[in-house]
């Protein structure tokens, strides 16, 4: 796919609109999921607060025998993360009891780094412990009238916490990893599923332009069966305005060759009269600018077909076979070697006025043989398609770049002793021109002249 493609447009929004959801519900979640970690270990640390303020209120239990355990081994072993605390406030010097773990350190107190106390009577928070460690803490106040105030302090190590939350965190990237994988193959899929009605489009008009076909066939999905519809509409335009130009041309021809031909008879019945002559000389010259014009408009007339191919070899072995029969009497033998493949993406009445202009040409001036040689040329550019170079040699005297420059004009001759108008190498160079080629001229190998004609193939 392209970059500046539909298919690659609409993969890449997709793309970014997954990538962008996925990232948003994984940090939702993580969020959701560390909450919910949290909130569980808040009750584990509530429960054990709630035991020690439990104990707090019965002082007549003998002060050994409580506050140790709390059913939590863990409280026992030294500087394991988990301690408990309790801190009498009421009296100038504090009494504190504490959990075995916590050794001789004290816990910090959460009042002191800004928590405050939520509706349940409670402070929560993440304090540095004895060993550095993170610790997750409950605190509540305890006023026991005249017994004391205190201050019931339970905290945990909060790496289980962290641990949980990543352990999370790695499955769902996994996961979300993997869903993502899925989700672009699937847009990849859905794209191109969605524009294959598009790309069978694309391929119909391809075949049309190179004449594989003349419409647009098969069904189409309702958005797009209009502009199948419209396409096959302008096609048919197309060939009605291409008939009802030759049309014109052809009453053009006849609207104008009639009275011409009238005015070079009444002249001609005046021979010895200067007006008449000159009437006849400039009539001949408007004659070959009716001819030339008319061709040029019958030329481009066909141009404007969609979908026309000719085969060229076929094409060239008639026009081999006629011209031989008509330079029978000098003998002239002429060579066609021609690629089977080779395809003109145009009429073939057009190719056959090209060609039989240049072969026609060769065979007056050979001395006794043409060659004629087809070659396929790979594109030029990227979407462009092949181009056909037709090589017309002779035998002959050969041409000068001068001589080359004066015939290339139109209705320019070098021998008036040669049959024809002078229009054939300017009619081959309009006519290859309308159908973006070219015609060159150069020395044969043979000693005599080279044309090289250039037109679009398929």
């Amino acid at each position: 796919m392209r970059g500046s493609s539909l298919a690659t447009r609409l993969f890449l929004s997709a793309t970014a609109w997954v990538v962008v959801i996925l990232v948003i519900t994984g940090i939702v979640l993580s969020s959701v999921y560390r909450n919910a970690a949290e909130r569980s270990f808040d009750r584990r640390l509530n429960l054990y607060l709630r035991t020690l303020i439990a104990e707090v209120a019965t002082p007549d239990e003998p002060p050994d025998r409580q506050f140790q355990s709390l059913g939590e081994p863990l409280f026992e072993l030294p500087l394991s993360g988990w301690y408990w605390q309790i801190v009498r406030t009421d009296t100038e010097k504090s009494e504190t009891r504490a959990s075995r773990s916590l050794w001789d350190k004290k816990l910090p107190k959460l009042e002191d780094h800004g928590a405050e106390l939520t509706a349940a009577g409670i402070r929560l928070g993440y304090v540095d412990g004895p060993e550095g460690q993170s610790l997750r803490m409950v605190e509540r106040p305890v006023d026991l009238g005249t017994d004391g105030k205190f201050l019931v302090s339970v905290a945990g190590d909060a790496t289980e916490i962290f641990d949980e939350t990543r352990s999370f965190d790695y499955y769902l990237g996994g996961t979300f990893a993997a869903l993502g994988i899925v989700l672009l193959l699937t847009t990849i899929f859905q794209v191109r599923f969605g524009l294959a009605p598009l790309k069978r489009i694309s391929e119909s008009i391809a075949d049309i332009r190179s004449g594989r076909a003349e419409r647009l066939e098969g069904e189409f999905p309702v958005e797009i069966a209009p502009l199948a519809r419209e396409t096959n509409a302008l096609i048919d335009a197309n060939r009605e305005i291409v008939e009802r130009a030759r049309t014109h041309v052809g009453n053009l021809a006849h609207a104008i060759k009639t009275p011409l031909s009238v005015i070079v008879n009444e002249a001609a019945a005046h021979p010895i009269d200067p007006f008449a002559n000159k009437v006849l000389e400039q009539a001949d010259v408007m004659r070959d600018q009716v001819a030339h014009h008319l061709e040029r408009a019958r030329i481009a007339a066909r141009v404007t077909i969609i979908g026309t191919v000719t085969e060229v070899a076929p094409a060239l072995e008639a026009l081999r076979r006629t011209m031989e029969k008509i330079h029978r009497d000098r003998g002239i033998t002429i060579e066609v070697r021609a690629d089977p493949q080779a395809r003109f993406r145009g009429e073939r009445q057009d190719l056959e006025e090209m060609a039989g202009n240049l072969v026609d040409n060769a065979c007056k001036w050979a001395t006794s043989q043409v060659f004629i040689e087809v070659l396929i040329e790979a594109p030029v550019a990227p979407g462009a398609g092949p181009r056909l170079r037709i090589i017309v040699d002779d035998d002959g005297r050969g041409l000068s770049a001068a001589e080359r420059a004066q015939v290339s004009r139109r209705g320019q001759r070098l021998d008036e002793s040669k049959p024809g108008s002078g229009l054939g190498l300017s009619i081959v160079v309009d006519l290859a021109g309308l159908y973006g080629g070219s015609l060159a001229l150069g020395d044969a190998p043979t000693g005599g002249l080279r044309a090289e004609l250039v037109l679009p193939g398929i």
